[in-house]
């Protein structure tokens, strides 16, 4: 899993420029999904609808502020039940003092905060980041460019080194069970700044401008419009110079990204563990990335909600299935994870998840009706929750304080030509607000998002002046585990950590 990975800039999505040659085997191995969206085009709401199935509103969970509650069934609760090891490596964004959520163990701690400090505030009666008093600005994107090191190397080196040693470990045990590890990295998000080895790989000439220029603000969108001043674009001279290097530097971090991804592959099949290993490569939302003059995420245009989607079935050379053009959501991960840990049999759903399992689509043939896709979004930037359907070819966004958008993603895939109040599209507008209506109620649902911002900025800032980072998550290495301790026998010890294991060589004599 990368962070902030806008699809459309993946070579296995057609781009011509990224080169990611270790996620191009994954995918000429396996399936990739053309159409599939996030459930919320922010971190933490995302990954919990991710992990859970379900909409992340639907468990009161808005905002980066909002807890996923430890009373939520995970797919790592339905692992476990299965007998399968879960562990963890690099980000998931918990919030709250449940910094597992069924997973048994973290090789690493978070980049991001556990606190209840990032979200909104909207009775401040303005869409700007109330836990970033100066605001947050497109100097990403100015400053962007080539570096030595940076946070984010700092910890996705760490993530990768620790997911691989972890697989080591797997592959050693002297009893084998099932695993479920998530590999979670914080790149490509920004700031946009890459290691130099990976700046070099793109040259300036072949860094391709935004699709879709920069709109006047009077041709934007409501939400896009406040998402230009709440990253205080017009403050700023955003040249194209700027965007370049900002692309440049992404484009490096998604070849690191395929870096750590090729040691992983190269780990699973050096240790046999590949041929019964199902392989699953995504991110948790998008990134604008200049398109439409719009950088990160918090839209849910499609770059920003957009997110890739491979799946490669075990086996040292699977019978691919393809491209399945047909959208999807991340919400459908748990249903496929959890029956293929079934070998395939349904599950029993301790509540329903909103989510089907895409194993019929991994096979040549297979087939799913279709059905509408939602995604949503009720943090900075919006004064009431932000709701989207995809059905078919149109996609519809609703948002209680804005005009209603309608795309024909068909004819229309940069968005450019809104169909909302057009007479001619009026059936299709009328029958996906029919569709969304039937999954939330947008003015109970503000209500209950406002009550939330509430609890959390109270309890952030008692915790704040008393017991700061009381819930930040520190793994623990036990070296007795790891190494010669306790008088053992340093051979005996040493053989059993060897992969492939030898057994031991017997005497051919006697001993005297």
């Amino acid at each position: 899993m990368a962070d902030q990975v806008n699809p459309a800039f993946l070579p296995v999505y057609g781009h011509p420029v990224v080169r990611m040659p270790h996620l191009a085997r994954l995918a000429a191995e396996g399936t990739v999904f053309e159409t599939a969206y996030c459930a919320c085009p922010i971190c933490a709401p995302s990954r919990f609808a991710l992990l859970t199935g379900r909409l992340a509103s639907a468990a009161g969970v808005y905002d980066h502020g909002c807890e996923m509650p430890a009373s939520a069934p995970a797919v790592t609760h339905y692992l476990r039940q299965l007998g399968y090891h879960t562990a963890l490596a690099g980000k998931m964004h918990f919030l709250g003092p449940d910094q597992l959520h069924g997973f048994e163990e973290r090789l690493t701690t978070d980049i991001y905060p556990s606190d209840f400090g990032w979200g909104p505030d909207w009775r401040a009666g303005t869409p700007e980041i109330p836990w970033a008093p100066t605001g947050i600005s497109p100097r990403t994107v100015i400053e962007a460019g080539p570096c030595a090191r940076s946070l984010q190397l700092d910890y996705d080196d760490e993530v990768a080194h620790r997911a691989v040693q972890k697989l080591y470990d797997l592959a050693r045990r002297p009893r084998p069970s099932p695993f479920f590890l998530t590999v979670s990295f914080s790149q490509p998000h920004s700031p946009f700044v890459a290691s130099r080895e990976h700046w070099e790989r793109y040259r300036d000439d072949e860094i391709d401008p935004p699709r879709v220029p920069p709109q006047p603000l009077d041709r934007m969108d409501a939400h896009s419009r406040r998402l230009h001043h709440m990253f205080r674009i017009d403050e700023y001279t955003v040249t194209p110079g700027h965007v370049r290097n900002a692309r440049r530097a992404y484009y490096g971090m998604l070849s690191y990204i395929d870096d750590q991804l090729g040691r992983l592959m190269a780990t699973l099949r050096e240790t046999g563990l590949l041929e019964n290993t199902l392989v699953v490569f995504t991110s948790d939302h998008g990134e604008m990335l200049g398109e439409r003059g719009l950088w990160y995420k918090q839209s849910l245009r499609e770059g920003s909600v957009r997110v890739p989607l491979v799946v490669r079935p075990p086996g040292a050379a699977p019978a691919a299935r393809g491209r399945v053009a047909q959208p999807v959501s991340l919400l459908d991960l748990l249903p496929t994870l959890v029956e293929a840990g079934a070998g395939g049999a349904p599950a029993d759903y301790v509540e329903p998840v909103a989510g089907r399992s895409l194993l019929p689509l991994l096979s040549p043939g297979g087939a799913l009706p279709d059905r509408p896709v939602f995604a949503e979004y009720s943090a900075e930037g919006t004064y009431a929750p932000c709701l989207m359907v995809r059905k078919g070819r149109y996609k519809y966004i609703h948002c209680e304080t804005d005009p209603a958008l309608l795309f024909d993603l068909e004819e229309d895939p940069d968005e450019r030509r809104d169909l909302a109040g057009d007479p001619a599209h009026a059936a299709v507008q009328a029958d996906l607000h029919r569709e969304l209506l039937r999954v939330w109620d947008p003015p109970a649902y503000r209500a209950r998002a406002l009550a939330s911002q509430r609890r959390q900025w109270f309890i952030q800032r008692v915790l704040a002046r008393t017991t700061p980072d009381a819930w930040v998550h520190q793994p623990v290495a036990d070296a007795r585990a790891q190494y010669v301790r306790g008088g053992a026998n340093t051979t005996f010890v040493k053989g059993q950590a060897r992969l492939p294991f030898v057994p031991p060589a017997q005497p051919d004599r006697p001993r005297n």
